[in-house]
């Protein structure tokens, strides 16, 4: 069995003395893991860093074996990014959410989206936004995603203002008003162009409020699990002046 692909690391562990298991989210063979021999060598040891992007290449005798990786450099993002507290954070909230995936399901939406987000992760709330949209995808591939294009009550696809917290759709200004206290609100970006397009502070807090509380309801309280703490450490550290008011 072999196969080679592109694929983003998400994580290493030790196995034995010199060698480590490498866990990657690659494009069209899903989160996948494999032994890197020598991998802790002064070589190769800086490529296997979280967020680096690698040219993979897998072989095993049997599909569902572990297997083993060579792998060679393609971009290595991760030096810049530890320098930061919300570069550093987001790495590691991202591979939480990526792991929520089945492993060795390709997902190639979810690896284009992780790669614009390791692209922006120290771009302030550039980063925040895409970190939104990331959680957005991630929903969408788990089965949860939003519906943010037409009103649920009214069918409108105009002035669209709030979501609704049980359908995940979206709901106008007009038909929410009766009830907007029990709606989350829609942050324009998430659906705009132009100037809407360009996030505030006020609409990065709501666009995570928003996510948040889908993950939390549908992704991780169902499997018994907490909010990653990386998640609020990252929006802390990308919009520290407004967290907290």
């Amino acid at each position: 069995m072999e196969w080679t692909d592109q694929g983003i690391v998400l994580s290493t562990r030790l196995h034995g003395e010199t060698s480590v298991v490498l866990e990657l989210l690659t494009r069209d063979h899903g989160r996948h893991l494999g032994l890197v021999r020598g991998g802790r060598s002064r070589r190769i040891r800086p490529l296997l860093q979280t967020g680096n992007l690698l040219q993979a290449q897998w072989r095993a005798r049997l599909d569902d074996q572990l297997g083993n990786f060579t792998v060679e450099a393609i971009d290595l993002p991760a030096g810049r990014l530890m320098a930061s507290r919300a570069g550093l954070l987001g790495l590691s909230h991202l591979a939480t959410l990526v792991r929520l995936l089945p492993e060795r399901d390709a997902h190639a939406g979810v690896f284009d989206a992780a790669a614009v987000v390791i692209e922006h992760l120290d771009a302030g709330n550039i980063a925040a936004a895409v970190m939104i949209r990331f959680e957005l995808e991630l929903l969408s591939e788990l089965g949860f995603g939003l519906d943010l294009t037409s009103c649920a009550a009214t069918g409108t696809a105009e002035d669209l203002v709030w979501v609704s917290p049980k359908s995940g759709r979206a709901v106008s200004r007009k038909a929410g008003a009766p009830y907007c206290d029990r709606l989350l609100a829609l942050p324009p970006f998430l659906i705009g162009s132009g100037a809407n397009a360009r996030p505030t502070a006020e609409d990065i807090i709501a666009g995570f409020r928003l996510t948040g509380h889908f993950l939390g309801r549908y992704v991780f309280e169902a499997r018994g699990m907490d909010m990653p703490d990386a998640r609020a450490g990252f929006i802390a550290a990308a919009l520290p002046e407004k967290v907290g008011e």
